[in-house]
């Protein structure tokens, strides 16, 4: 820690981004943003479910939690924008937009619960921007770290890590649906998770009285084909990019089964610290596997081949989970769509790998990872 201090003061000076600088300040650099990313994450897992028994507070312990996660990246961007170091030109910009869009998202959704009240739904418009905010952060992490990590032992875990910040934001959204179903569950045994103020609350909101229509509205408020549909587009089609530039057998497995035993992690600490508890999206590992087998397929039909398979496995395994263990309401019939989209995602993601130019911006970005470590099997995206 004193080494890394005495670096930082020896290296606080006006510099270009891509400046260069000793390769343990860089690790350090990057080791406090996973520091960061983990509180952040922290935060947020309390956060839902705190709100699903309390009502909002500005100063709980999850947003308190959050906020020391976003100070720590607020000093990182300044330092890389400051210094020039552990960053290039590109990489630099993704971070500072995902920062300032979060920076400008928070007071925005303040505001937004002070007028509209409860708005617990994770699909509000400022929660949206702070998950916007957070994706286009984890984006410049991924870029920076291709770059500057400079391969090792460490370099495929914290690329894994990156990559599950990604998911984490994406599928947080549906974390909605699985506190809500099992509040739901809760509500109708007449042992609710949420205290009656909250409930009265949300009663109120709706102009209401506390009924099951009342309480189904507050836990499970999106549409049935919402949650299927978002976790296989966006949760899978993310494991789809990660196989894709990781370059590495079972990837998106790998990550998969990570976000799981964190959730697992998270349900236990939370349950047995008598907070609500939510379903846990298993069916996504079996999806990820599909991924993974995919990737075995000829490059030129992947898309158009693997998505209708991934899709069916993730239903059929969502509706095993919904039968043997608990999910959130599923609209079935929303596999049709889905599986059209989550084609197009897959289709535009290796055509853009696939193009010159693709090949040529991803070369850049990890080439200088590759010459640190001479691993080029695992950091280059195979076709």
């Amino acid at each position: 820690m004193a080494s890394t201090a005495e670096l930082l003061r020896c290296h606080w000076t006006r510099g270009e981004p891509g400046r260069e600088a000793p390769r343990e300040l860089v690790v350090a650099l990057y080791r406090w943003w996973v520091a960061a990313m983990v509180l952040k994450i922290a935060g947020a897992t309390w956060d839902i479910c705190w709100h699903f028994r309390w009502l909002r507070d500005d100063f709980a312990p999850p947003h308190l939690i959050n906020t020391v996660g976003t100070v720590i990246v607020i000093g990182l961007v300044v330092f890389h924008t400051y210094t020039g170091i552990g960053v290039d030109r590109a990489t630099l910009r993704w971070m500072q937009w995902g920062l300032g869009i979060f920076l400008v998202a928070a007071p925005l959704d303040v505001i937004n619960h002070r007028i509209n009240g409860l708005d617990i739904t994770a699909w509000s418009p400022s929660h949206a921007l702070l998950y916007l905010g957070t994706g286009l952060l984890s984006v410049g992490l991924l870029r920076g770290w291709a770059r500057y990590g400079g391969g090792g032992r460490y370099f495929y875990p914290v690329t894994c890590f990156l990559w599950f910040t990604v998911l984490d934001n994406f599928l947080f959204l549906n974390q909605h649906q699985e506190y809500g179903v099992l509040g739901l569950a809760a509500w109708e045994r007449g042992t609710p998770y949420a205290e009656d103020t909250l409930l009265q609350f949300a009663a109120d909101d709706l102009g209401r009285p506390l009924d099951w229509i009342a309480v189904k509205s507050f836990t499970l408020p999106v549409p049935d084909w919402v949650y299927p549909t978002w976790a296989t587009v966006t949760g899978l089609g993310t494991l789809v990019l990660a196989r894709r530039l990781a370059g590495r057998q079972w990837t998106a497995t790998t990550i998969a089964a990570g976000y799981l035993i964190f959730r697992c992690v998270a349900w236990a600490l939370l349950g047995t610290a008598g907070f609500p508890i939510s379903a846990v999206p298993f069916f996504l590992l079996a999806g990820a596997v599909a991924v993974d087998l995919s990737f075995r397929l000829a490059p030129a039909i992947r898309p158009f081949a693997g998505a209708p398979v991934v899709t069916a496995v993730t239903y059929l395994a969502l509706w095993m989970q919904q039968t043997y263990l608990a999910s959130p309401p599923v609209d079935y019939w929303s596999a049709l769509y889905a599986v059209v989209l989550f084609a197009a995602v897959w289709w535009l993601v290796s055509y853009l790998l696939d193009t010159e130019s693709g090949r040529r911006s991803w070369r850049r970005v990890v080439s200088r990872g590759q010459t640190m470590t001479g691993a080029r099997e695992s950091t280059t995206p195979r076709p």
